[in-house]
Order: C-alpha cells, then sequence, then structure tokens
C-alpha cells in the first residue's frame, strides 16, 4: 500500500496505521471530488436565498436562534475555530494527529459535509508534508464532536495555533510557507465542519484498538512462557472443555495456547507429578484472554462502522437537495467501546499480575526466591513486581467508565454529552501500562525458564526467549531494571519475531 485513496467509505484500521505510524502518502478519490463539489454548491445555494440553516445563517450551540447575515457567514466560520480552540493538558501523540487529521479528510470525501473539496484537500496535504497540529487532549465532551480538539486542527488550517514539523514545535503560519501552503479563507459552514465531528476520539481509539489486538497475541504468549515456567498443565486447554462453552475468544485462546506449549519438553519433566490442578491466573487463561479478545471484537466493530461514517451537523444530502440538523457527532457509541477497551486491557494486565506474582515466590514456583540464585545479597525482579502492581492499580481506577457520565454544557443546549474522548484518552493510558506489565511478565517468565536449563520449552516458546535474550540478558545480578523494561516493551512495539503463532 503505497498511497491510501479516500473516497468516504473504505478506509480500514491497516490504511489508518500505515498514514499515522509510516508515513504512506493520501489522495482523495477522483470519484468522490465532484459529489464535494455538488454538495458544496446546495449549501452556497440555501446562502443566496437566505434560508435559516444551522452554523451557516445562525450561531451555534446556545446561540442556535441567533441569525446571521450572508455578508458574516465567513467571519462566522473563523470565529468559531478561534473560540472553539481552549484544549489544554499534554499534545496528542503524532500518530493519533495524524490519524485525527486523516479520518476528518475521510468524513469530508464522503461528500456529506458541504465543504469545498479544497478544504478537503488541505487535510490530505498536511499529511503529505508532515505538517502536523498540535492537539490538546483536555477540551471535548464528546457531543457536538470533539470540538476542541478539532479546532485545533482547524487553526493550523487559518494558520493559526502551533504544528509539530520535522521533530520540532513551530507556529503553524511559519511552516505553512515553509511548505508553500496558503491558509484557508474559511467559507460558510466550513469551520462548523472543521470541529462537528468524532474523529479525535475515533482517533485515539482506531490505534488503541489496532495495538489491543497485538498485545492480546502477546499475551498469550507471555501467559505460555508463564505456566511452562510454573510447571504448569496444558490439560485446561483442550478443546472438549471449551467446545461446552463455545465463546470464540475462549476457543481461539485455548486452541493458541496448546500449539504455543506443543513439545516442551518442561512439560514432559512433570507430566506425572501429584499437582491436580493450577492456580486460576493459569488455568483460566482461555477464559480471561478470550473475554477480553471478545469485548475488543465488539469494540473494533463500532470502530470500523464510524471510520466511514458521516458524524457531521448540519449534513447535506445531495440527492434529495436538503440539509437536516441531526446529532451524529454525539459520541455515545465510541464512549463505550473506549470503556470495552479500557475494561480488556486492565484485565490482560490483572492476570499477567498474578502470574507475576507466582514466578516470583519460592512457595508456588519451585523456583529461586524473586528469580536470583542468590537472594538476600540480590533482589532479582523485586521491584519490578512493584511496577507491574503500579501499573494495575492504575489501570483499575482509569477503568471506571466515563460513558456513565454528563454535564450539560452550551448553556442546557447540550443537556447529554457522551465523554467519549475521556473514555479513548483512558483507554490509551491504560494501553501504555498494559504494555509495561507484559514486559515485566516476559522478563520473568524468560529469567525462568532460564533458570530450568538444561530443559527447554516448545520450540515457539523458545524462538520468543531467544529473541529476547538477543537484546536483554539473563539478570545475573542485580542492575537498574527499567532499562529492561524499556528495551522490552520496544520489542513488544516493533519486533514481529515475538509474534509466534
Amino acid at each position: 500500500m503505497h498511497v491510501v485513496s479516500l473516497d468516504g467509505n473504505s478506509l480500514n484500521l491497516e490504511a489508518i496505521r500505515k498514514v499515522a505510524r509510516q508515513g504512506v502518502q493520501v489522495v482523495i478519490s477522483q470519484s468522490q471530488a465532484a459529489r464535494i463539489r455538488e454538495a458544496r454548491r446546495i449549501v452556497e445555494k440555501r446562502l443566496q436565498g437566505e434560508e435559516v440553516v444551522y452554523g451557516i445563517t445562525t450561531g451555534v450551540g446556545k446561540l442556535a436562534d441567533t441569525r446571521i447575515s450572508a455578508s458574516e457567514a465567513s467571519q462566522l466560520q473563523h470565529n468559531i475555530v478561534l473560540s472553539h480552540a481552549t484544549g489544554m493538558g499534554a499534545p496528542l501523540p503524532t500518530d493519533v494527529t495524524r490519524a485525527i487529521v486523516l479520518l476528518r479528510a475521510n468524513t469530508f470525501a464522503k461528500g456529506y459535509s458541504g465543504v469545498t473539496l479544497e478544504l478537503t484537500q488541505f487535510l490530505v496535504e498536511l499529511l503529505n508534508r508532515g505538517v502536523h497540529p498540535i492537539v490538546y487532549e483536555l477540551g471535548s465532551v464528546g457531543a457536538s464532536g470533539d470540538l476542541a480538539p478539532l479546532a485545533h486542527v482547524g487553526l493550523t488550517m487559518i494558520g493559526e495555533g502551533d504544528v509539530e514539523y520535522k521533530g520540532q514545535v513551530r507556529q503553524a503560519a511559519e511552516v505553512l510557507r515553509e511548505v508553500k501552503l496558503k491558509p484557508i479563507a474559511l467559507a460558510p459552514k466550513e469551520g462548523l465542519s472543521l470541529v462537528n465531528g468524532t474523529q479525535a476520539t475515533l482517533g485515539i481509539l482506531a490505534l488503541i484498538v489496532i495495538d489491543a489486538h497485538r498485545l492480546a497475541h502477546l499475551a498469550d504468549i507471555a501467559a505460555a512462557m508463564s505456566l511452562d515456567a510454573l510447571l504448569g498443565s496444558p490439560v485446561g486447554f483442550d478443546d472438549r472443555i471449551h467446545s461446552l462453552r463455545p465463546h470464540a475468544g475462549q476457543r481461539e485462546v485455548a486452541k493458541r495456547l496448546t500449539r504455543l506449549l506443543e513439545g516442551s519438553q518442561i512439560r514432559e519433566s512433570h507430566r506425572e507429578c501429584q499437582k491436580v490442578q493450577d492456580a486460576y491466573s493459569l488455568r483460566c487463561i482461555p477464559q480471561v484472554h478470550g473475554a477480553c479478545r471478545d469485548l475488543i471484537g465488539y469494540a473494533r466493530s463500532v470502530i470500523e462502522i464510524e471510520i466511514n461514517s458521516a458524524t457531521d451537523n448540519p449534513l447535506v444530502f445531495l440527492e434529495d437537495d436538503e440539509i437536516l440538523s441531526g446529532g451524529n457527532f454525539h459520541g455515545e457509541p465510541l464512549a463505550f467501546a473506549g470503556d470495552a477497551l479500557s475494561m480488556a486491557l486492565s484485565e490482560f494486565g490483572g492476570i499477567s499480575e498474578r502470574r507475576v506474582a507466582r514466578l516470583l515466590d519460592a512457595s508456588s514456583s519451585q523456583l529461586p526466591p524473586f528469580l536470583t540464585k542468590r537472594s538476600g545479597l540480590h533482589s532479582g525482579f523485586m521491584i519490578a513486581h512493584l511496577t507491574s502492581v503500579s501499573a494495575v492499580a492504575e489501570n483499575k481506577i482509569l477503568s471506571h467508565p466515563a460513558s456513565v457520565d454528563s454535564l450539560p454544557t452550551s448553556g442546557g443546549q447540550e443537556d447529554h454529552v457522551s465523554m467519549s474522548c475521556t473514555s479513548a484518552l483512558k483507554a490509551w493510558k491504560i494501553k501504555e501500562n498494559l504494555e509495561t506489565i507484559l514486559s515485566i511478565e516476559f522478563l520473568c517468565a524468560a529469567q525462568a525458564l532460564d533458570l530450568l536449563r538444561p530443559l527447554k520449552s516448545s520450540m515457539r516458546l523458545e524462538r520468543v526467549h531467544s529473541t529476547i535474550r538477543e537484546t536483554i540478558p539473563v539478570l545475573e545480578g542485580d542492575r537498574p531494571l527499567y532499562k529492561d523494561i524499556h528495551a522490552m516493551k520496544k520489542l513488544l512495539k516493533e519486533d514481529d519475531s515475538l509474534q509466534v503463532s
């Protein structure tokens, strides 16, 4: 995929990943260019007739009943972007910002927003030239769209605010001159269209769900390594058990664990032992990981629908020659999806920490205390476990749903809001914490396998172990483990050789 073509109907998660994280170029589909122009003509016709249309010849929000003259219509759009740019907090990561800009361009390409083709193309040019608006995380309540975050994208387009360009934060006007892009003079409706959509929430969630699938696979692998190192039994993964409770995720995980552990010498060494059952964090991996996967699947289905949806207001219906005001900007579906991702990713971390605790406890692991041969003189992975517990505790707090909260805004006109962007931001933090938690489990499980030598695990898990050891040496004595954890997180994100099947 060398170029992503936007038509408002066929954008997918893989294309979003490539544009957001690999800088793949973007074009507007030629088939949609005519539709964008025709929808724009309907907006201009309404202006000539001085018809009352929300956000075009009226104010916005509580000011919807205030008439705006045709001569002031363009100034209104400029003012909407200026007044709505109230974002605070940390800037969103560059890949998230790129996803947001891409998704907004895709919505406009669908041809229901009534904006000019030039405005849509400008968003594409920002992506292709690597000019990234500084968008702040705080400011959206997920109703009437992600107003503040999207307004900061709009600021860049009119030559205001700051951007990130080639790794530096600079003034937008200066960078636009450098890349030979002339700031947009917003036409009637365009300022409203820029801020009125769900794409800030959606950009965050799209990247989370991409990462969530990867982390779900990695969680299975880490769990399999831990189980083998703890002399656990794969009997509980027998498909005959799971066929009697046929949740899709549960059966998939059970089959995957069986494959991952196939051929382990460690398993054969204790096959006739007297232990009857493993602890839940080992025996119930399919039930827990599987349920998490199913929840991620639900969130993905919502996100995939939203990617190619029209979430502007009002919407221009070309075939009917009508402009209708509605509420597709309301983020409730995405708020639920974000909360679902939060719960799923949090649970992956919770059960992972329990396996780490068992690996470090000599009474349950039959391994040296804290996975070090000279415990007492050395603390081994004792304090790495505290880092895991800290991340798990934070994730539990962050998993409280945002979607059940609402505070009215805009003088009571927007009297029920979704908090969808809050939901997405929480899920992003939980995802980052899970990367830390799984990194610690991988490090502990790899150390445990080293301590069981000369016995070897399965061929698949030994490949994972070798990949880890190529970067991170066995822990012979105490050292600053934050470096190991950072290195392991880098492997989780970048090294596909960990993704054994």
